[in-house]
């Protein structure tokens, strides 16, 4: 019987195949991986590194240095907060302090019953109708904090 580690260990040497030849391969590889297990696992770095040559040490350092690349399994929901200038002229830090309390996370962390991630983002595009977040692929602006409970409370009802 194929275990989830079998086939998500089969998926990483199917990408590293992909990329073998391809100059560097780091970070398509390391999108590929994410896309395909939806983090990019302690285990996997010893392979990548091994594939490409380089040491642990080289492949973990890029994986930390950009924030979208994951270590753990991800939420199953995602609330992401405008952080950039516009949006915390409109009030996005206080929204982040209430949404922080109401999930008990704080940016980059997870609700205790790990359903909702708490993400900054840096401009969603919708400078004059701020604070706006993103809750999974779904833009919404002018949130404030009673709007914000109203959104994670369908989030909730929908599971």
């Amino acid at each position: 019987m194929t275990t989830e580690q079998d086939l998500a260990q089969a998926s990483l040497q199917a990408i590293l195949q992909t990329h073998q030849n391809q100059p560097g391969a780091l970070l398509p590889i390391l999108h590929d991986v994410q896309d395909a297990l939806g983090f990019i696992p302690d285990w996997a770095v010893a392979d990548i590194a091994k594939a490409l040559n380089q040491s642990r040490a080289e492949v973990h350092g890029v994986i930390t240095f950009y924030h979208h690349f994951r270590t753990t399994p991800p939420a199953q929901h995602t609330l992401q907060i405008c952080q950039a200038e516009a949006c915390q002229a409109r009030g996005s830090r206080e929204l982040t302090a209430h949404a922080e309390q109401v999930l008990g996370c704080s940016l980059h962390g997870q609700s205790a019953d790990q359903r909702i991630g708490l993400e900054p983002v840096y401009c969603l595009g919708l400078c004059s109708t701020g604070p706006n977040i993103q809750l999974n692929d779904k833009m919404v602006s002018r949130v404030d904090a009673a709007k914000l409970d109203r959104l994670l409370a369908s989030v909730k009802e929908a599971q």
